[in-house]
């Protein structure tokens, strides 16, 4: 029988120097094993609504977009390779939910991802991801080697 997995959180909260509030910032590191994936997301999201996110969007939209961001790492960037890691940042304030996802693989260019919608590829079996994350979150952004992805969710 395996040991249990565990998932270690920092979290770290600054107060607002204007107004009521605080900042929040959550960090797990995650293995590379798709059986993690909806652990890591419950732990982000019960962090997330303790830290005041609207139910909503911490129980509907950060989920879908973190265990699909957590996938592509997990699949496509460390390769399933378990020696690697996937680092999930996550930061709320007053004005956005930040989510940051980063591998250890060699990263892609985002801008060769064929559109999933289009006739020859809707049946695909998959390349759907990203392209829900598009639709869900008001900003993506990567960065430049394309292992990290980063997801804003405006507050207002």
């Amino acid at each position: 029988m395996t040991a249990p997995l565990r998932l270690v959180v920092r979290r770290r909260e600054t107060a607002v120097l204007e107004g009521p509030g605080r900042n929040v910032e959550i960090s797990i590191r995650v293995p590379t094993d798709l059986d993690v994936v909806e652990e890591a997301v419950d732990l982000v999201a019960r962090h997330c609504l303790a830290s005041g996110v609207p139910p909503r969007a911490a129980r509907f939209v950060m989920r879908v977009v973190l265990c699909e961001a957590l996938a592509n790492a997990i699949l496509y960037g460390n390769q399933l390779d378990p020696s690697k890691r996937v680092d999930v940042r996550v930061e709320v304030d007053a004005a956005a939910v930040t989510l940051h996802v980063r591998d250890e693989g060699a990263g892609f260019d985002p801008t060769t991802i064929p559109d999933p919608t289009a006739s020859d590829r809707i049946d695909a079996d998959k390349g759907r991801g990203l392209f829900l994350i598009r639709q869900l979150v008001d900003e993506v952004r990567f960065n430049d080697r394309g292992n990290a992805i980063c997801m804003i969710l405006h507050r207002a």
